[in-house]
């Protein structure tokens, strides 16, 4: 049974009492009511409509931003090893940075070290969403409490 495929003749008496009743009862039956297509409204010769967002709630895109960053306040544990600054042995308060495809971490007293353990899709698993754009990498450090 499996892999036969049925083909179904159609019953000679079944559509001989679809053809009758059609041909006694079609008027009967109403036909199908046809819905009108949307109509898109037009804008005026000479107007384009803007159909995209406010530039207040735009949020740029990766080409036109040279980083990002998330505060990491607890400490960070790679390969079951718990990260220290190497300028002053911090361990925890992070600023994780996320720039040309390397992450940094900077701790609270402003040394920042590479860490090849990390790659942009940690970043990106482990960020939130962005709440906020920073023209200089000052105003974000600020905007994040360093």
């Amino acid at each position: 049974m499996l892999g036969r495929i049925r083909r179904y003749k159609p019953d000679p008496v079944a559509e001989e009492i679809r053809r009758r009743f059609q041909e006694d009862f079609g008027d009967l039956i109403p036909a199908e009511p046809t819905t009108p297509e949307p109509v898109m409204p037009q804008a005026a010769p000479g107007c384009e409509v803007d159909d995209f967002l406010p530039p207040d709630l735009r949020v740029p895109s990766h080409d036109q931003v040279d980083g990002r960053m998330m505060p990491w306040p607890q400490p960070l544990i790679l390969d079951g090893e718990m990260v220290c600054c190497a300028g002053c042995g911090a361990y925890r308060g992070w600023i994780v940075i996320s720039t040309r495809d390397e992450i940094w971490l900077r701790c609270r007293t402003g040394h920042q070290q590479r860490e090849t353990r990390l790659d942009t899709a940690w970043y990106n698993r482990t960020a939130g969403p962005v709440d906020a754009t920073h023209a200089t990498f000052e105003d974000c450090l600020r905007h994040l409490g360093h």
